[in-house]
């Protein structure tokens, strides 16, 4: 529950032909927005990503947790996955997000970081892509960068990788595709964290990790 000087709204958000649910926190004297682009077969009440927004608006972060797939797409993608590895349609709706930030009145003003766990972070990667004027910074929870292809070399924001020491093989892709991002980018492996960031203290880390790089993000302009 955020303090009494907090906004705290629900949206749906008209973006890419369809209409997304969506949740913005956004403390007093925020500095920055975080829009969290959540991963395989989730959405906008994960645990683990409301766990890490909460953390972000106590540091001064604004946060917009939403759902990239409508309730039919959702349903349809927990029988066939057609859905959460479309990452054209992920990214598109992601940057219409972005797009209805900066025409909101109290976050037109904010610094724009595109935060993605799993497949939500190669969306994040190419809004961030298709964006460069706005996204001020990437954030990738166990993520899977290389499904972002081509967009990797025109990313020029900075981009924090967040992967797991025990998460062997998508640790592997993270370093793979940091190779192809044409701005700063730093690879953070957290120890003994798995691909869920489930064990004690992870998401803390995960917490602590994404504030360090966007108050250095925003220092730094």
């Amino acid at each position: 529950m955020a303090d009494s000087g907090t906004l705290e709204r629900t949206a749906r958000i008209e973006t890419a032909g369809t209409v997304l649910d969506a949740d913005l926190c956004v403390p007093e004297g925020a500095h920055a927005v975080v829009a969290f682009a959540h991963g395989s077969g989730s959405g906008r009440r994960s645990p683990r990503n409301r766990h890490v927004a909460a953390g972000l608006w106590r540091t001064g972060c604004a946060t917009l947790l939403m759902d990239l797939l409508t309730t039919d797409e959702e349903r349809v993608d927990l029988l066939t996955r057609e859905y959460r590895f479309d990452i054209p349609l992920l990214a598109g709706r992601l940057t219409g997000v972005v797009d209805w930030l900066a025409d909101q009145d109290d976050t037109a003003t904010l610094p724009a970081v595109a935060f993605g766990a799993s497949t939500g972070a190669a969306a994040a990667l190419t809004t961030a892509a298709d964006r460069p004027e706005r996204i001020r910074g990437v954030i990738s929870r166990g993520g899977r960068p290389d499904l972002a292809g081509d967009a990797l070399p025109r990313v020029t924001a900075p981009t924090l990788l967040i992967v797991g020491g025990n998460d062997v093989t998508v640790l592997e892709l993270n370093r793979r595709a940091a190779r192809l991002l044409a701005g700063p980018v730093e690879l953070a492996v957290v120890p003994g964290a798995t691909h869920l960031f489930e064990e004690p203290g992870a998401l803390d880390a995960v917490i602590a990790l994404s504030t360090d790089a966007i108050q250095g993000w925003l220092a730094g302009s």
